[in-house]
């Protein structure tokens, strides 16, 4: 019985009446919002409409000192959307929108919504390379930039060899500078359009393109994944039955909004029971419970990071003082997961999984504890070899599912259903299909993720697979670290993975060197230097791990498997490490009392 207790496997007697209490509060509910998702004809700028009328004087939103009503909010959408109508923007045509947490980045996104427009949503936290080829990979008229995401833009805009077609919009924050040259002040312009719904929202339907949201991809450079007006549709309705929203309810989102799961998890599902989102700029965690106090939260969004982080923080006799009953997100590890509801008084754990690729995902619907829930759409887990870092075939050249309590790779079958609507790079869309898995002519997606199958349609998350890695709450891709670290003069070759850290999520950036200097000459100091000014902070190398040589493959790729088990310990090799501790600004040798400090988490990552 220990090993099962281990394996979080649910109990198949408690998921029946679960199941059965759940359906019969909530199946007319998601009976309905099936149907509307069927009939195609329901689209984002629809439901804010729809909560205009409905919720009118009800909050929708909630920021700093803003406090918007739906009727308002949909007001300020309105003006938006006038606005690109006026500039001749049409269904399909692609914005670019390099803007941080703020009301007018959901004002915008709203707004193209309503006139079919699809918003390219940039990670604000790239720079240089990445920046410039998330910008170019969907570029075409217009750029909105807000003023705390200029001074990147600005770095890269020379690269972009922009013409005098394209249209540079600025949007203003604490007016620390002057409105750029060659930009319009947004924000100032759209004052003067009107409030009324635009016609054009009911042209949109529920499977046109809303979004561009980028993810990291195995290749290097970030890949633009298509996000319809279904899925945020979807959500929505979620709110009723995941979340059990009212129109009282309030959520805070303290999460950046270019990731599905501010988008979708937070904003989303606060939609449809006409609920108020509560917007921060940014996670602070020393001010976390005295916003969710602020905006009087019942909910918040979170990243399993943001869990741990609040769970570090010293214990006080506040720490229930709350009205949070629910919280929604991904990434809550079964390690902290029973200790956080506890601590901080939290009812209801609504875990969820997905792809901001694919239409599918799971969720933990019926609250059990450790799982990311269950899906009703057809997937598989199959049998992986770690070592090798690719699936296991039977002797008929098919995979195979693992049993009950078993780990593998999870993928999702696409049928009619199910729909991969991939990249906007055709190769790299392919590179994520798996044919002829369990018989000729059938088709999967790769999640990339390992899972663990807990019966009764539950499954628990265990790890990401692949050239990919998850830190800091991001998607790390090790392609574009080593990019960055070639280039610099005093590297031959590296190669970069992840590697766990006692008491942390995800996995820590590490790579591995072959320098051409002796490492007594290696210049730290610019190496800093290089890579904070073309990687966002979460992709820095946590640890430098020197070389005299990497082998590679026959494919010419590095064996990182080797590295990646032997991570930072001393017993398993001879190479000097350094380490970027958190307050510090230079790597220093990794010595065996450091290494003790970090096995008795007396640091903090």
């Amino acid at each position: 019985m220990q090993e099962l207790k281990e394996l979080d496997l649910i109990d198949e007697k408690e998921f029946v009446k679960r199941l059965e209490e759940f359906n019969k509060k909530y199946a007319s509910v998601i009976e309905d919002s099936i149907k509307i998702l069927v009939e195609n004809k329901t689209s984002w700028g629809t439901m804010i409409e729809r909560n205009a009328r409905i919720y009118s004087d009800k909050t929708a939103l909630k920021f700093e000192e803003i406090s918007l009503t739906h009727k308002e909010f949909n007001e300020w959408v309105n003006r938006y959307a006038n606005y690109f109508i006026s500039k001749g923007v049409k269904k399909g045509e692609v914005i670019e929108v390099l803007v941080t947490n703020r009301p007018e980045y959901l004002f915008i996104f709203t707004a193209l919504g309503k006139i079919g427009a699809i918003g390219s949503l940039i990670n604000t936290d790239q720079r240089k390379n990445s920046l410039v080829h998330s910008l170019k990979l969907t570029l075409e008229r217009f750029i909105i930039v807000d003023e705390i995401s200029y001074e990147a833009f600005k770095s890269v805009q020379p690269t972009l060899n922009l013409s005098s077609e394209h249209v540079l919009l600025f949007l203003p924050d604490k007016g620390k500078i002057p409105l750029p040259k060659g930009f319009i002040d947004l924000s100032k312009t759209v004052r003067d359009f009107s409030i009324e719904n635009p016609v054009t929202t009911s042209k949109v339907k529920g499977s046109d393109q809303l979004a561009y949201i980028f993810t990291s991809g195995t290749t290097g450079l970030p890949k633009a994944s298509i996000f319809s007006h279904s899925r945020m549709v979807g959500a929505c309705y979620g709110g009723f039955y995941a979340l059990k929203f009212t129109s009282d309810d309030i959520i805070y989102v303290p999460l950046p909004f270019f990731h599905t799961t501010a988008l979708l998890v937070g904003w989303g599902v606060a939609v449809g029971p006409g609920a108020a989102v509560a917007l921060s700029r940014k996670l602070t965690i020393s001010r976390f419970w005295d916003d969710i106090k602020k905006f009087e939260a019942t909910a918040f969004c979170y990243v399993g990071e943001v869990c741990r982080y609040l769970l570090n923080k010293v214990p006080t006799p506040y720490d229930k003082e709350n009205n949070v009953k629910t919280i929604i997100g991904n990434g809550l590890r079964p390690d902290i997961w029973k200790k956080f509801k506890k601590r901080f008084d939290i009812q209801n754990v609504v875990e969820v999984y997905g792809a901001s690729e694919i239409s599918r995902g799971f969720g933990n619907l019926l609250n059990f504890d450790c799982t990311v829930g269950f899906s009703s759409n057809s997937y598989a887990i199959v049998k992986y070899n770690i070592e090798e870092e690719k699936p296991i075939f039977n002797k008929d050249g098919f995979m195979d599912i693992i049993g009950l309590g078993g780990t593998g790779l999870l993928l999702w079958e696409i049928d009619d259903e199910t729909v991969f609507r991939g990249y906007t790079n055709k190769e790299a869309t392919e590179r994520k299909i798996f044919r002829n898995v369990f018989k000729k002519r059938d088709n999967y997606f790769n999640s990339g993720d390992l899972m663990r199958d807990q019966g009764c349609n539950h499954v628990q998350f265990i790890d990401r697979l692949g050239d990919t890695f998850r830190w800091k709450a991001q998607n790390v891709s090790t392609t574009e670290v080593e990019e960055v670290l070639n280039v610099f003069e005093q590297i031959s070759m590296s190669s970069a993975y992840g590697v766990k850290i006692p008491g942390t999520d995800g996995r820590a950036g590490m790579a591995s060197i072959v320098s051409n200097v002796e490492i007594k000459d290696f210049d730290f100091n610019n190496l800093i230097i290089h890579l904070k000014s073309n990687l966002p902070s979460y992709a820095i190398p946590i640890f430098i791990r020197f070389k005299s040589g990497l082998s590679a493959t026959s494919t010419f790729k590095f064996r990182k498997v080797d590295l990646k088990k032997e991570g930072f310990k001393f017993e398993t090799m001879r190479d000097q490490v350094y380490i970027l501790l958190s307050n510090e600004s230079k790597y220093m040798i990794l010595t065996k009392n450091i290494l003790e400090r970090i096995n008795q988490r007396k640091y903090k990552f």
